[in-house]
């Protein structure tokens, strides 16, 4: 495994929009997704008045972010056009933007393209499920537009991933992907970027519990961790139920990922994951 020592710029505050984040306290970003086929059904919007109506909610509930994504990431996921997903993501932001002027958008694209219209229309965050893998520019893009960067691990695409699990050293090798995707970022000028292991993304049940179980390890990265385990499959298949029936489920795992270092939650459920940061935080 290599060394984490060139990654040592501790980060507790991002820089958003030439404000300082602080991430002393974990926070929660809520999860907007303007898709017909994401895997909670609960969490797809597609209508403006949908978009506002969520976005509000959220807000109101103490989302710090809106993760903003057009382009579902589910396991065997149909593939969709640039067009397509620009016109589902700036279509939603445009309207969040106009209604809530000081949210804090992120947007939830592996596209370079999609990145940066996206953020010239009011995106502040951008959240590639692919560090970069899957759009040669969009490092590149990240770093000609200075915003706040999370950077997924993954193999494969949604349509491959659940046939790429097989790690040597599960923990060591993702320590790897980010030691290098982190300095290439660095070298491009690039300095808020958050990581995220990318629970349920070409990783089994097992292997998904034994990333939350060392997910403190990450912390030797000095970089923000965020934690995406709302209602995924390794809890809904574990108690036998469905995605729409793993709030419980979701709210345990977050309080482990909180006791484990995870600074940000992304959820389906904003008011309860704010909840769980509060006891947490009396810990």
């Amino acid at each position: 495994m290599k060394s984490a020592a060139s990654i040592n710029t501790s980060a507790k505050t991002l820089n958003v929009k030439g404000k300082l984040v602080d991430l002393s306290t974990p926070v929660v970003m809520g999860i907007l997704n303007v898709t017909p086929d994401s895997f909670f059904s609960g969490s797809r919007v597609t209508a403006e008045a949908e978009v506002l109506k969520q976005a509000e909610k959220m807000l109101s509930d103490g989302a710090t972010f809106l993760d903003v994504g057009g382009y579902s990431s589910r396991p065997g996921a149909e593939d969709i056009s640039i067009d397509e997903e620009r016109r589902r993501v700036i279509t939603a932001i445009k309207v969040i933007v106009k209604k809530f002027p000081g949210a804090l958008i992120s947007v939830d694209t592996f596209r370079g393209c999609v990145a940066r219209e996206a953020v010239q229309e009011g995106a502040c965050v951008i959240n590639d499920i692919s560090a970069g893998t899957f759009d040669p520019n969009m490092l590149e893009t990240v770093a000609s537009l200075n915003v706040p960067y999370i950077a997924m691990h993954m193999r494969g695409n949604p349509q491959t991933m659940n046939s790429l699990t097989q790690y040597q050293n599960l923990i060591s090798e993702i320590t790897d992907y980010f030691i290098d995707k982190t300095d290439r970022l660095k070298s491009l000028g690039v300095n808020d970027i958050i990581i995220d292991p990318g629970f349920g993304f070409a990783k089994t049940i097992d292997q998904n519990f034994e990333l939350l179980t060392h997910l403190d390890y990450f912390k030797n990265l000095n970089r923000p961790i965020l934690a995406g385990l709302s209602r995924k499959s390794m809890i809904w298949k574990t108690l036998g139920i469905t995605p729409e029936e793993a709030l419980s489920g979701t709210t345990a795992l977050n309080m482990t990922a909180l006791l484990k270092g995870a600074d940000i939650l992304r959820v389906h459920d904003v008011k309860e994951a704010v909840q769980v940061i509060r006891l947490f935080t009396r810990l």
